[in-house]
């Protein structure tokens, strides 16, 4: 049995209620169940005659769901692997959904079991695996990527000023020992950053965490495979929600919902429209909603967090 967290707050609940509106009979699927935070709010709403369907690939999830689905009254399922491949199971199935909600990146479930590895301020073995059945640890990549690839991968997914040197480093240090724990990786990083900016954005090492957590479980490519699906398995006026913790994330959920609100892409000169294409999505909050001061102070996690959300057109008579 995993470990888990005591204590799971969900990041901007009243404002994904009110912006995907569950009702009694709908069908929701939480993409992302974690510790069932948003899918025990939503539940309360659906009903006897209603759905929540739980994905989650963590499988301490599992646990949390168990405990869950004794507790809500309507009907529940829970699919045990990544939401990307959830998602198409389900869509292929004939699965038609009302809501369909990603709260996205790293639970409170993972980074406070110290054993996993995902926190930089606990002493742990190297691993940020999501799903722990699966092969690739973090440990794996700092022992095996080269330099280039090292640099390339804290630059893409974690935004990391000092890459370069910091994958050198990492290079480096592991021909001279093995880097297994976290607090070998913590030690590596702030070495290797000038000591003016060793704190000036926070923890040193926050921003390599995060771009080996986003390659070990192949985040990114899982937002892009998954939003496609999502909205597929959505009925008319059915709605998505996705909450996103950094610009990586927020900005795939962004491009991508503003690609289907979009209409006409007719060349301005045209007197009528010859492309035939148009909106998809109704936006529910332009511009995403953003945690309240009060939650923010009361829950320091949320204050990157961006919630954004749209409505599914049904297509022109």
């Amino acid at each position: 049995m995993l470990a888990m967290a005591t204590e799971h707050v969900p990041v901007l609940a009243a404002e994904l209620l009110e912006l995907t509106d569950p009702r009694p009979g709908d069908v929701a699927v939480d993409c992302t169940f974690g510790a069932g935070g948003h899918a025990r709010l939503v539940a309360e709403r659906l009903g006897d005659d209603g759905e929540l369907i739980a994905i989650d690939r963590d499988p301490g999830a599992r646990e949390h769901f168990d405990a869950f689905a004794g507790e809500v009254s309507c009907r529940t399922r829970f699919i045990g692997t990544s939401f990307a491949e959830a998602l198409e199971l389900l869509r292929d199935g004939g699965t038609e959904a009302d809501i369909v909600y990603l709260d996205l990146g790293i639970s409170s479930m993972q980074i406070d079991v110290a054993g996993r590895g995902f926190s930089y301020v606990a002493d742990a073995p190297l691993d940020m695996r999501m799903d722990t059945s699966q092969e690739l640890t973090a440990a794996d990549i700092v022992a095996t990527w080269d330099e280039r690839r090292l640099a390339r991968a804290l630059r893409e997914y974690g935004e990391e000023r000092y890459a370069g040197r910091i994958a050198r480093a990492i290079v480096r240090e592991r021909e001279r020992r093995p880097i297994e724990t976290t607090t070998d990786l913590v030690e590596v990083v702030t070495a290797a950053i000038p000591t003016p900016a060793r704190f000036a954005g926070g923890h040193p090492a926050k921003r390599v965490f995060q771009a080996i957590r986003i390659a070990v479980n192949d985040e990114l490519g899982q937002i892009d495979d998954a939003l496609p699906l999502a909205w597929d398995l959505l009925r008319e006026n059915g709605r998505f929600a996705g909450i996103s913790f950094h610009s990586l994330e927020d900005r795939r959920v962004k491009r991508f919902l503003a690609e289907l609100e979009r209409g006409c892409i007719c060349p301005p000169g045209l007197p009528v429209c010859r492309c035939g294409q148009t909106p998809r999505a109704e936006l529910l909050a332009r511009g995403g909603v953003v945690p309240t001061e009060s939650e923010a102070a009361g829950n320091p996690r949320a204050r990157s967090a961006r919630l954004r959300a749209a409505r599914k057109l049904g297509a022109p008579a």
